[in-house]
């Protein structure tokens, strides 16, 4: 079902006998900073896909995530990193292998990020990122993949498992395969995704109970705010058919908002004719978090590195600065006219 040739440069088959041993290897698995449903889903699928083989895997997150992402079989088992570090700690120092899930850099989850590259436990990346750093041992990693979480799905295929998919990893796995394709509308969503989110449905997979578990979870204060943003805050550059929401922390702070809220902002720029780039600016108080969304032949993901210390797909990327948000919003606005060629056309 999964493109073949992907699979070629990988070495993921070579776990297999590790998993299937006599005697069963201690697993981590974990995601990067912020989990979203591809990163939660593809790790809570995978965790539920291992226990069916008799490996009961620890999932650990080196931050929180939003509500709405707490109806995934086996979220409560979920060991937070921020607020277990001693916990996590020993559980990673006893491994024999550590998962990383919708990630390539160990940077991307933070100071837990050190731990696991400093573990003897054998580090696998399951990925759909570009560029990955090359920190592991085992590696499924494919850009044209839509999701993480329809990687997992390949990899149990690769492996022979998928006979073992039931409703609740389908319903993970589902989860973020919907997400991260914005509802199945960007360009990575192939046939092959078609063919794998079939499966899951057959599998048991409600898509109608999960669009309405992640979309339709939200709070009043989130409603409000989202208004508030695109009333009060958005700007429109016309001359680079740009849109830029910038939300500083003392707005964060009026909304109440919470992890997770902010999640989807940026696409709203995106949904107004004639806009190329969306930008969203988001003052954490420790650091100015960047979204970027793009359209047509602008290269976020570039942009996101070379301005702004991140990094992505090629029109979805994120990235960060320690700068204070007046800085951070100047540099933003001087660095889009080198793409005028691209943004203005």
């Amino acid at each position: 079902m999964r493109p073949i040739k992907t699979l070629l440069l990988n070495n993921i088959i070579d776990i297999k006998p590790i998993l299937e041993a006599k005697k069963k290897p201690n697993v981590v698995i974990t995601t990067h900073h912020k989990p979203d449903a591809d990163a939660l889903g593809s790790s809570l699928g995978l965790s539920l896909l291992l226990k069916q083989i008799g490996i009961d895997a620890t999932v650990i997150t080196p931050t929180d995530y939003g509500d709405f992402l707490k109806w995934m079989s086996g979220e409560d088992t979920v060991i937070n990193f921020e607020f277990n570090q001693k916990k996590s700690k020993e559980i990673v120092s006893k491994a024999d292998l550590v998962f990383c899930l919708d990630f390539n850099a160990l940077k991307r989850i933070n100071e837990f990020g050190e731990i696991v590259r400093l573990s003897s436990a054998k580090k696998v990346m399951i990925d759909h990122h570009l560029q990955p750093d090359g920190f592991e041992d085992y590696r499924l990693w494919s850009n044209i993949a839509s999701s993480t979480c329809e990687l997992i799905y390949w990899f149990a295929e690769e492996l022979s498992y998928t006979h073992l998919i039931n409703k609740d990893i389908a319903s993970c796995l589902y989860a973020g395969i919907m997400t991260d394709t914005a509802g199945f509308k960007h360009s990575s969503t192939t046939p092959t995704t078609h063919r794998v989110t079939a499966h899951l449905l057959e599998k048991g997979a409600k898509s109608n109970l999960i669009f309405e578990a992640i979309y339709d979870h939200y709070s009043e204060n989130r409603t409000r705010f989202i208004g508030f943003c695109l009333n009060e805050k958005l700007q429109i550059i016309r001359e680079y058919n740009t849109a830029l929401v910038c939300v500083t922390a003392d707005e964060l702070k009026r909304f109440n908002i919470k992890v997770g809220d902010s999640e989807g902002l940026v696409n709203y720029g995106l949904s107004i004719e004639g806009i190329k780039l969306s930008v969203l600016i988001v003052d954490r108080t420790v650091a100015r978090k960047m979204s970027f969304r793009a359209k047509g032949d602008f290269p976020a993901n570039e942009f996101a590195r070379k301005y702004f210390n991140g990094g992505g797909h090629f029109s979805a990327a994120g990235g960060e600065s320690k700068e204070p948000l007046e800085e951070v919003e100047a540099t933003f606005k001087q660095a889009i006219t080198e793409y005028s060629n691209i943004l203005s056309q």
